[in-house]
C-alpha cells in the first residue's frame, strides 16, 4: 500500500487572488520573471488589475489548460528559486498575505485557504 504525503500547502477552489495581476501589488512576482515572462505577464494584465482571464463572477480562469507558465503552481518552486524545505511555508505566508490584501483578513476566502491548511498538516 502507498501512501500519499500531503502538502501543506494547496491552492483553494474558487479564490482567484493569484490572478489579481496588478504590477504595483504584486513586485515580488516580477522581480523573479525572465524579461519574457515579465513581457507576456503585463499583456495579461487588464485595467482592473486583475487578469484578462480571469472570470471574477464565477472565480475561474478562461484558459487554464493554456495558462503561462509562471500561472502553474507546479513551477513555482523553480520560479521562486526555493528549497523544497522553505517553499511550503514561504507558500502558506505568501497566500495569506495575498488573500487578506485582496479579500480581507476576515474574509471566507481566507477561512477556507485556513482550513485547508490545517487539513492537510
Amino acid at each position: 500500500m502507498k501512501f500519499i504525503k500531503k502538502t501543506k500547502w494547496s491552492c483553494i477552489s474558487n479564490c482567484g487572488s493569484c490572478c489579481r495581476l496588478d504590477p504595483e501589488e504584486r513586485p515580488e512576482a516580477l522581480s523573479v520573471l525572465t524579461d519574457l515572462q515579465q513581457k507576456e505577464y503585463f499583456k495579461l494584465v487588464g485595467e482592473d488589475g486583475w487578469c484578462i482571464h480571469y472570470d471574477k463572477s464565477r472565480k475561474i480562469c478562461k484558459i487554464y489548460s493554456q495558462r503561462p507558465n509562471f500561472c502553474r503552481v507546479e513551477n513555482l518552486l523553480a520560479i521562486f528559486k526555493y528549497e523544497n524545505s522553505n517553499f511550503e511555508n514561504e507558500a502558506i505566508k505568501y497566500c495569506r498575505q495575498h488573500i487578506r490584501s485582496i479579500y480581507g483578513g476576515k474574509s471566507n476566502v481566507l477561512k477556507r485557504f485556513n482550513r485547508q491548511i490545517l487539513i492537510n498538516k
